[in-house]
């Protein structure tokens, strides 16, 4: 996805119209690894989450038109977030074939899922989890190799800059320089994006 939505409502609006697949393949690139990861996150098996996405996207597709953006409307995030945890809860609790039947099966599997607010909170860090791979991957061509080898080992990997320093034959001031750079630019990236996640 090279360009952010501009503006949280166009994208809903957009979608609305069935047609526009650039629309929902946008919408998809933004919220399908989110719906994905919360349903492996709550214990289905890699295929069953690829099937519950399918599900949660058809069940968008069939209601969005009704979603209304407004203040007495619940946002679209909070919105995709139930949807997601009814398919959770019905995939959880759905019998298989092989699986033996009773109450007590059913009431662990409802006592697996967390409460609303939980859902929400966990589908708002997903969003910005998100956001920042997003960003990172945005950027990342924008430094040679080596800064963002550096960045990598102290930023995200936690690695002493004296051990990354020695490693790539820099300087510690040399390494502290290129993370700060890269962290900078990737904050000011996410922060283009925040907008949007936050609102939606």
């Amino acid at each position: 996805m090279n360009d952010w939505p501009e503006t949280n409502t166009s994208l809903i609006l957009r979608i609305k119209d069935p047609q526009n697949a650039i629309a929902w393949n946008e919408l998809m690139a933004i919220y399908r690894p989110i719906v994905f990861r919360l349903a492996r996150r709550k214990g289905l098996l890699h295929e069953d989450a690829e099937d519950l996405v399918q599900g949660v996207f058809l069940s968008v597709a069939r209601a969005i038109e009704k979603w209304e953006q407004g203040d007495d409307q619940p946002r679209f995030r909070n919105w995709l977030g139930k949807i997601t945890t009814n398919a959770i809860l019905n995939a959880i609790t759905r019998a298989r074939p092989d699986r033996a039947t009773g109450t007590s099966s059913v009431m662990q599997a409802l006592a697996a899922i967390p409460e609303n607010r939980d859902t929400k909170q966990s589908l708002l860090v997903e969003c910005r989890l998100e956001a920042i791979r997003w960003a990172a991957q945005e950027i990342q061509p924008e430094f040679s190799e080596v800064t963002w080898a550096i960045f990598q080992a102290t930023g995200i990997e936690g690695r002493p800059a004296a051990e990354v320093a020695q490693v790539f034959g820099r300087t510690i001031g040399a390494v502290y320089a290129a993370r700060c750079r890269v962290a900078a630019r990737l904050q000011q990236k996410v922060l283009e994006a925040s907008a949007y996640w936050s609102e939606l």
